[in-house]
């Protein structure tokens, strides 16, 4: 199969760190190479850092059954020192400072950008590199910082494919509504949809900011139902997209296309939902049908298939986005024939390498290419997601109109 478009698009206080995995005995002696962090284990964000979570451990584990790795000639295990944040900024902050004490000198983000942000800038005041895949907020990298690394592209950039996928889409939309809610993500994310779909030549009927911990929408169904948009984007996390579904489906808020960047790409969201979550849309940043070739895994597949034979949790992008921090360290070391932080810095900012994930690239700020790994777009169908843009990328066809919810079976 073709990469996926993205790629080709113009494309603890009261927590316990997770063990790392045992290192056998004729192996003892070897150096050690410790990774810390944090990552919500608990609270609002637990489902998605759950997933980020079991990327590293992943990847630390299939390194280490390896026998480790081998940096300038020495022999090093990896270590994951990764501590429950409860998806609470203060927390995280705190556990990365006492690790920052504790001399650890690499590290892994948590997930949500109103995470990542904070505990940046305590690695970055250090000058230690954070390798991460759980926070895309245009904040994380307009602040000048030098030693923090996104997978993702900044929120603003994030909507350049999904542009071009709404106008693939026949009969064309013509009119949008977004739903974004104020995080230091959402929002900006929010922000670049509007500016990059008027851009595109459509309409916006509405625009709601919400907080960000909702509870009630019904007065946004009100709106939508007396405009009628064609699409409507949500750029809200995982348990927001959900609870605005819900709202819609109990409200008979019916529109051609409901476009969502976080919540259906997990199957706890489409369990949750059963045939309603059928023909929602959402941004796809990774799949393991895709053919890319990984130095360490193999390929996606590979990887997938490694990861299916340790874990019962099902496999989200997240995952594979955690799993890849730990190998980019891993490239960056070998090509600076180090383990000091300077020099792997040095080597992140450069790297330009086929992982995983695909090719990786960071611009000069720290974020993801915009082309080289902005997302593709993926439609739930049969309780699966499937990819339907790019051509080149194509699982299945797009479903639209969307059935309305009193007809989706």
């Amino acid at each position: 199969m073709a990469k996926l478009g993205r790629r080709n698009f113009v494309k603890l206080a009261g927590a316990a760190a997770v063990a790392a995995p045992l290192i056998r005995p004729a192996q003892a002696q070897a150096k050690k190479l410790v990774f810390g962090g944090s990552v919500p284990l608990s609270g609002r964000a637990a489902e998605t850092g759950l997933n980020v979570h079991h990327g590293y451990q992943t990847a630390i584990k299939f390194f280490n059954d390896k026998g480790g790795v081998e940096i300038a000639g020495e022999k090093y295990m990896l270590e994951l020192r990764m501590f429950d944040d409860a998806s609470d900024p203060a927390r995280a902050t705190t556990l990365i400072q006492r690790q920052i004490d504790e001399g650890v000198d690499f590290y892994l983000g948590s997930f949500g950008s109103n995470i990542v942000l904070p505990t940046a800038a305590i690695t970055e005041r250090a000058k230690k590199p954070m390798v991460q895949a759980g926070g895309g907020s245009d904040q994380i990298f307009n602040q000048g910082f030098r030693y923090v690394f996104g997978l993702f592209p900044r929120a603003t950039k994030q909507f350049i494919s999904s542009v071009e996928f709404f106008k693939s889409i026949a009969p064309r939309p013509k009119t949008f509504a977004v739903i974004m809610t104020n995080d230091a993500f959402s929002k900006t994310q929010g922000e670049g949809a509007i500016n990059d779909c008027k851009a595109g030549g459509f309409e916006l009927t509405d625009s709601f900011q919400l907080p960000e911990q909702i509870t009630d929408v019904s007065s946004v169904m009100a709106s939508l139902r007396a405009k009628t948009p064609d699409m409507v984007i949500c750029t809200t996390h995982d348990q927001n997209s959900l609870l605005i579904t819900r709202q819609m489906i109990a409200s008979n808020t019916n529109v051609p296309l409901l476009y969502q960047t976080l919540g259906p790409q997990l199957q706890t969201y489409r369990e949750t939902l059963g045939k309603y979550a059928g023909a929602i849309c959402v941004q796809i940043y990774w799949d393991d049908r895709a053919a890319y070739k990984d130095k360490f895994f193999g390929s996606a597949g590979q990887f997938a298939a490694y990861y299916r034979q340790h874990n019962t949790r099902p496999l989200a992008y997240h995952t594979a986005g955690g799993a890849t921090c730990i190998t980019l360290y891993v490239h960056a070391m070998e090509a600076a024939k180090s383990t000091k932080p300077d020099a792997v810095r040095d080597a992140l900012a450069v790297l330009d390498v086929d992982t995983l994930y695909g090719r990786v690239k960071f611009t000069a700020q720290g974020d993801g290419d915009a082309i080289l790994l902005g997302p593709a777009i993926g439609q739930v169908q049969k309780g699966q997601v499937e990819l339907v843009f790019p051509a080149s990328a194509k699982t299945a066809g797009l479903i639209y109109p969307s059935p309305k919810w009193t007809e989706k079976t």
